[in-house]
C-alpha cells in the first residue's frame, strides 16, 4: 500500500490503527503490534480506542514506545453523545465522566487526542450538540471528528430500522446540527471530518444517499447563508 502512495511523492506516513479497540489486548501484544507497525516511512501512530479501555499501564507503554522510536502519538477516543443517558441507550459501554477521565489522563501523557462524535444519535436534540461542543472546547482536545449515524445488517440499530422503530433524522436537521456544533466549538480544534463513512456493504442507511463531498458541500453552503465560522457562539477557548 506504501508503494502505491511512494510513487505519488508521499515520503512519511502515520500508523493509523483504526477499527475496533485497539488498546484492548494484554500489554506484550499490544506492545508487539505497535511496534511492528514502525519502520522508516513512520512517523506517527494513531489509536483509535474506548474511554473505559485505556490506564496508565497502557500509556507508559506507548509513551515508551514514542520515546524509543521518535514518533508521535495521538488517540482517537469516542464521547458520540455529550448526553449520558443517550451514552446508556447506544450501550456505549462508557459514561460521560469516564471520557472526561480518559482525555484528562491522555492530557496528561500530552498525547494529541482526537474525539469523535455522532451528532444524530436517537435520542439526542440540538442541546446535546452544542454541550458536545462545549465540552471538548473546555477539555482543550486537538481535533474532533463529526460523524452521521449509519445503520449496519445485524446491529441492534439495524433491526430497530428494519422494524420502523429507529428514528434517524433527516439531512436537514444533520446539517444544522453540525453548523451549531461548529459556530459553539474552540477554533482551536481541528476539524477532522464533517459526516461519516459509511462501509461499502451490510449498510441498510447512511448518509441519506448522499455522497460524503455533497454533505460536505451542503454544511459549508449552509455555513455561508448563515455568515457563520467555526467558534462564533463559542465562549469556552
Amino acid at each position: 500500500m506504501k508503494e502505491k502512495y511512494k510513487k505519488k511523492g508521499v515520503k512519511k506516513f502515520i500508523a493509523y490503527f483504526q477499527n475496533y479497540t485497539n488498546t484492548y489486548a494484554p500489554i506484550d501484544v499490544l506492545k508487539k503490534t505497535y511496534t511492528e507497525a514502525i519502520d522508516e516511512d513512520i512517523v506517527q501512530l494513531d489509536i483509535a480506542t474506548r474511554p473505559d479501555c485505556i490506564n496508565e499501564k497502557i500509556l507508559d507503554m506507548v509513551d515508551e514506545i514514542r520515546k524509543t522510536y521518535k514518533v508521535g502519538i495521538s488517540f482517537d477516543i469516542g464521547l458520540q453523545s455529550a448526553n449520558y443517558h443517550t451514552l446508556v441507550k447506544v450501550n456505549r459501554g462508557h459514561t460521560l465522566a469516564e471520557y472526561i477521565y480518559a482525555v484528562n489522563l491522555l492530557k496528561s501523557y500530552e498525547f494529541e487526542i482526537v474525539s469523535h462524535v455522532i451528532l444524530n444519535l436517537p435520542g439526542d436534540n440540538m442541546l446535546d450538540v452544542i454541550e458536545g461542543a462545549k465540552i471538548l472546547s473546555a477539555l482543550k482536545v486537538d481535533g474532533v471528528k463529526l460523524h452521521s449515524l449509519y445503520v449496519v445488517d445485524g446491529s441492534v440499530f439495524g433491526e430497530m430500522y428494519k422494524s420502523g422503530k429507529l428514528e434517524v433524522g433527516t439531512l436537514e436537521s444533520y446539517i444544522e446540527r453540525a453548523v451549531a456544533f461548529l459556530e459553539n466549538l474552540s477554533p482551536k480544534i481541528t476539524i477532522h471530518r464533517l459526516v461519516a463513512d459509511p462501509p461499502l456493504s451490510g449498510t441498510l442507511f447512511g448518509n441519506w444517499g448522499k455522497t460524503k463531498t455533497e454533505i460536505v458541500n451542503l454544511i459549508e453552503r449552509r455555513l455561508i447563508e448563515k455568515n457563520t465560522y467555526q467558534g462564533k457562539q463559542a465562549k469556552i477557548f
